[in-house]
C-alpha cells in the first residue's frame, strides 16, 4: 500500500503519482477524504463502549463453558509437542 497526504491549494487537482511496477494493470482505489470528517464520522457511527456495556451479554451456564474452553486452550499451548 502506498499513503500519502497533500494539501490542495485550489479545486482542480492535477496529480501525478509514480507506482510500483507490480501495480501496473490492476485496479488501484483512490480515495479522497478529509482527517476531521473521519474523525467525526468514527466517533458518531462507532461510540466508545465501556466494560460495563457488555455486562449480561453471556448467562452464567455460556461463561462458564467459555472459561472453560479458554482453560483448556491454554492447557494445550502449554504441551510439549
Amino acid at each position: 500500500m502506498i499513503q500519502t497526504v497533500v494539501t490542495p491549494q485550489k479545486t482542480d487537482f492535477d496529480m501525478s503519482v509514480s507506482l510500483p511496477a507490480d501495480y501496473v494493470g490492476k485496479e488501484v482505489h483512490v480515495l479522497f477524504y478529509i482527517d476531521d470528517e473521519v474523525k467525526k464520522t468514527t466517533t458518531t457511527v462507532l461510540p466508545k463502549k465501556k466494560p460495563s456495556d457488555y455486562f449480561g451479554i453471556l448467562t452464567q451456564e455460556e461463561g462458564e463453558k467459555f472459561d472453560k474452553h479458554i482453560n483448556q486452550v491454554r492447557n494445550e499451548w502449554e504441551r510439549d509437542i
